[in-house]
């Protein structure tokens, strides 16, 4: 019981906050680890929650139509596939390498990210800049499913936040179409791994699912305030994200 009390209420937070600029996990992981499961199975378990909660955001972004028209749905359908074979591989290797040199890595890799988002007060806006041709778009969204989906299968937290600042800053996307694009992405990368970790047995499941159902709250409030103030919610979410993201690492 002291595990649901733990989880669940830090589930909730999480959505809400993965359904806005990503990084939930940096909040449901250390909450299960906080209430004694173990690393792999916190993973794995993880995984379902958020795979549940992910459904409903991105549910909400699709009815609100930020990927209308055949060239976003064709991205949306290749970058799901290309995301799933990158998270198999990630979440694959998370079974047999420590985290470590992750965390090596991303002390790197966060300072350079904190510094991008600091610099585009704009995030996502519409700006001066011109589209990218289709082609390139398509490519970068394509290279960053692959990489960002196998970091999701490997670890997770800072996805949603990694791929928001890709879509709208190397692909020029619109902030709420880049959001709508990146649910579709995490939700395949959480789905192959989830597949992954129940295959290998490392998921709690009725801890799972009733963080699940948390986690589904968050994301419906969370993707609601995404919908209804876009720009103005996204960025300093996506600082403070980075923030506690970076101060976690190094401590």
């Amino acid at each position: 019981m002291l595990q649901f009390l733990i989880v669940c209420p830090m589930m909730f937070l999480a959505g809400f906050v993965d359904s806005i600029a990503g990084g939930g996990g940096l909040i449901s992981l250390p909450a299960y680890i906080i209430a004694g499961v173990p690393a792999h199975f916190a993973l794995g378990t993880n995984k379902l929650a958020s795979a549940m909660g992910t459904s409903i955001s991105t549910g909400r972004y699709l009815k609100n139509g930020y990927l209308k028209g055949k060239r976003m749905i064709r991205t949306a359908c290749c970058a799901c596939v290309i995301s799933l074979i990158g998270s198999h591989i990630g979440s694959s290797l998370s079974l047999l390498v420590s985290e470590s040199m992750l965390k090596n890595l991303m002390i790197v890799i966060l300072p350079v990210v904190a510094f991008y988002v600091l610099r585009n007060k704009n995030l996502g806006a519409v700006s001066g800049r011109e589209p990218l041709s289709e082609s390139a778009t398509f490519l970068i969204a394509m290279l960053a499913a692959f990489v960002i989906g196998g970091y999701d299968g490997f670890y997770g937290p800072g996805t949603g936040t990694f791929l928001i600042l890709i879509l709208t800053g190397a692909a020029r996307m619109e902030v709420r179409q880049a959001s709508a694009l990146t649910k579709v992405i995490n939700l395949s990368s959480n789905v192959s791994a989830l597949v992954t970790f129940l295959m290998n047995g490392t998921v709690y499941y009725t801890l799972g699912l009733a963080a699940g159902l948390f986690c589904i709250a968050g994301h419906y409030i969370g993707s609601g305030l995404v919908v209804h103030n876009g720009q103005r919610i996204i960025r300093p979410v996506i600082l403070a994200v980075l923030a506690v993201l970076f101060v976690k690492i190094l401590t």
